[in-house]
């Protein structure tokens, strides 16, 4: 199952790592879900991840995005969208169109549509309740 994961929910990891959406990045970590990524989303989880504002600790957040740098399939979008009125938004929509991913996480639903193609957007709860037999 291939899916595409909003910066929010590697925010909330860290913060809970015994939440739901630490259960995501454990799946993606131990291969049972295949994450896309692009050049942009890796950027965007690493700016987002180390601002002050946040005070993460570095090795922590090495170790949330070890997974999504060298396990995940890199995709390069060829399309520009302008679909979510939050910018940084649409290029999770570029990553799930070029990736033909199932589902895109997020905890933030309202910035998005309720699909682009095929991929669904959902939170973490829909989620883990779609796909409840197989995490």
């Amino acid at each position: 199952m291939l899916v595409v994961v909003d910066t929010n929910i590697l925010i909330s990891a860290l913060i809970a790592p015994s939440g739901n959406e630490a259960r995501i990045v454990t799946a993606v970590q131990n291969q049972v879900l295949s994450a896309a990524v692009s050049i942009d989303l890796l950027a965007e989880y690493e700016d987002v991840l180390t601002r002050p504002k946040f005070s993460f600790d570095p090795e922590e957040v090495t170790r949330l995005l070890h997974p999504f740098r060298f396990y995940s399939i890199l995709v390069h979008p060829t399309h520009r969208l302008s679909i979510s009125p939050d910018e940084s938004d649409n290029r999770f929509l570029e990553c799930a169109q070029a990736a033909r991913a199932g589902f895109l996480i997020t905890g933030n639903k309202r910035h998005f549509p309720v699909h682009h193609g095929k991929t669904k957007i959902v939170t973490v709860r829909e989620f883990l309740e779609t796909t409840r037999d197989q995490l």
